[in-house]
């Protein structure tokens, strides 16, 4: 049986067997090396070089979440425009029925129609008498007359 990266003995290569050419054995030893002693330098240029990478990637980050929140922003208050605008239209309709149904209680044959069906009839002439400040010569209905204030401790 051959295995590549064994060694063969010599008597084998002769036997017929040939070996691979450009194929040798490895072999591996364990080493242990000592650290302990070892003092780390530091060194300045490359302490530097982290900051400024550290600085650049942070202010990157910066605009990159600026921007998303901006662009989250945006998308929300276009959705609160739209619920705005519905809300408007629905109110608009809303507010249209309710003009309506005010005109058709301020019929005047409806509100006669009632009045008749509650006994009411209508008025006898000099019954109604308008308040206009305007008529110079019209009757006063009331008038109000200034109020004396005596303070207590007099």
């Amino acid at each position: 049986m051959h295995i590549t990266g064994m060694i063969t003995p010599v008597d084998t290569r002769s036997s017929g067997r040939r070996s691979v050419a450009g194929i040798t054995p490895e072999f591996y030893f364990q080493k242990t090396i000592d650290n302990s002693r070892l003092i780390k330098v530091s060194d300045p240029q490359r302490r530097r070089e982290i900051r400024m990478f550290s600085a650049s990637v942070a202010a990157l980050f910066l605009v990159v979440m600026f921007y998303a929140w901006q662009h989250f922003s945006s998308i929300e208050y276009g959705y609160r425009i739209e619920a705005q605008k519905s809300e408007r239209e629905r109110l608009v309709e809303v507010n249209r029925t309710l003009k309506l149904e005010s005109a058709s209680l301020r019929d005047p044959g409806r509100i006669d129609a009632l009045a008749r069906r509650m006994g009411l009839e209508s008025p006898q002439p000099g019954q109604v008498i308008q308040l206009n400040s305007d008529d110079v010569g019209a009757p006063i209905i009331a008038q109000a007359t200034p109020v004396a204030v005596i303070a207590a401790g007099q």
